[in-house]
């Protein structure tokens, strides 16, 4: 092991000059340097027990733990027969032998090494959970965003049809009466008592939209915190920059969300998805969102903080952006 690990060693110090497009006998190519460096760290950490110190760039786990990783890794690089020499065998091995439920701190020390990423079979953040996550008290499938619904960065409306299971059962029968009365008067075209039923039914948190040609659909109202974040607030800095990426995330689009719990502004907080993006990572990575660390503590937000913190994204091309939660204490406090 330790001839090969110094071989491939020997390849990083090579001049580009030096480099194939291939991986040949004597050469390592520009695309195989990931698994070269990798290597070499390994070879080093047998050797002295030190990890590299640009790691800690890209994940946020103490030294403690990538020493482990790195001992993990090694022992599992010694086995192999033979050692990775592609980005690929490199990707796989890492992914066998780190079984950390931390997915987003795997991809950062697979980004150190400039490694692939993994696949759609390894389970990605932007997927929906198979199964509901520890801690959730419900799911809701929403109708399509409308714009106008996103209040700011980390806060939107939605609407979900009752003819939902879960939401079929708790409509107030006030409701279903108002509906059916606002249908009646609509077919004989009297608008202003079916206006006046409506408004009775968007007092209650419900609204019925209208559909040419079917049936109207009657929906509950939510207002929705993104959990684990906090944007700048729309009179801030980055505060319409943050509002229209959220826009532009979900408008359309019908949203899966993991309600957690209800803050005391009475709004649902939850983990929202679209298709196959998770919304608070995007936010996050692009630089429009703090990690809302007093109330959510998962570390691969922190990292993807930290990441758009690295690059200067968004709010992060500030020194020292002012924190939102201090921005509205110091509203609240007349300062």
């Amino acid at each position: 092991m330790g001839n090969v690990l110094r071989y491939l060693c020997g390849q990083c110090g090579k001049s580009e000059t030096q480099e194939s497009d291939s991986l040949g006998p004597h050469g390592v190519s520009a695309a195989t340097v990931g698994v070269s460096a990798l290597a070499h760290d390994l070879f080093h950490f047998e050797i002295t027990s030190q990890v590299p110190e640009g790691l800690s760039q890209h994940v946020v786990s103490s030294k403690k733990a990538q020493a482990n990783w790195y001992r993990k890794l090694l022992e599992a690089w010694k086995e192999a027969k033979p050692p990775p020499r592609t980005p690929e065998e490199a990707l796989r091995l890492v992914l066998e032998t780190l079984k950390t439920p931390q997915k987003a701190e795997v991809e950062g020390l697979l980004a150190y090494y400039g490694l692939p990423l993994p696949q759609p079979q390894y389970e990605a953040y932007g997927r929906p959970p198979l199964s509901l996550p520890e801690g959730v008290k419900f799911e809701l499938q929403t109708l399509p965003v409308d714009a106008k619904a996103v209040a700011d960065g980390d806060t939107i409306t939605v609407f979900v049809d009752t003819a939902d299971p879960r939401e079929s059962s708790i409509v107030p029968r006030d409701v279903h009466v108002a509906t059916i009365e606002r249908s009646k008067a609509r077919a004989v075209k009297n608008y202003a008592k079916a206006d006046a039923l409506h408004n009775s039914i968007v007092d209650a948190g419900y609204r019925v939209f209208n559909r040419p040609n079917t049936d109207d659909i009657l929906a509950r109202k939510y207002r929705i915190r993104l959990r684990g974040i906090d944007a700048p607030e729309s009179s801030m800095p980055f505060g319409k920059e943050a509002r229209d990426e959220l826009v532009k995330l979900v408008q359309g689009k019908r949203l899966k969300i993991y309600v957690y719990e209800e803050d005391r502004y009475s709004r649902s907080v939850g983990d929202i998805y679209t298709n196959d993006v998770f919304v608070q990572e995007s936010m996050l990575k692009k630089g429009l969102a703090w990690h809302y660390v007093a109330y959510d503590h998962r570390s691969e937000f922190a990292l993807w903080e930290k990441q758009a913190r690295a690059a200067r994204l968004g709010l992060w091309a500030s020194s020292n952006p002012e924190k939102p939660w201090e921005w509205r204490r110091d509203q609240r406090e007349g300062r």
